[in-house]
């Protein structure tokens, strides 16, 4: 995914998440190729497919018992 990609995904400011790419990157985690100007970006770490399902998991659980949540309220 490119930055622009990442940003909307995470819903933060592009420079927070350079910073954050640059961190991963340094040690390892993520690598990044050239694309024209735009650089792409990978996790590199298979150890972290099983931590990121997970967390896909937990964030639409979330999501869901958040709407929940608003709902009865607004009723």
């Amino acid at each position: 995914m490119s930055v622009t990609e990442i940003t909307k995904s995470v819903g933060s400011d592009q420079t927070t998440v350079s910073k954050h790419l640059a961190i991963l990157k340094d040690t390892g985690l993520i690598d990044a190729r050239k694309e024209g100007i735009t650089s792409l970006y990978r996790v590199t770490c298979g150890c972290l497919d099983g931590f990121f399902s997970c967390l896909e998991t937990i964030v639409a659980s979330d999501i869901k018992r958040r709407q929940a949540s608003a709902g009865r309220t607004t009723q």
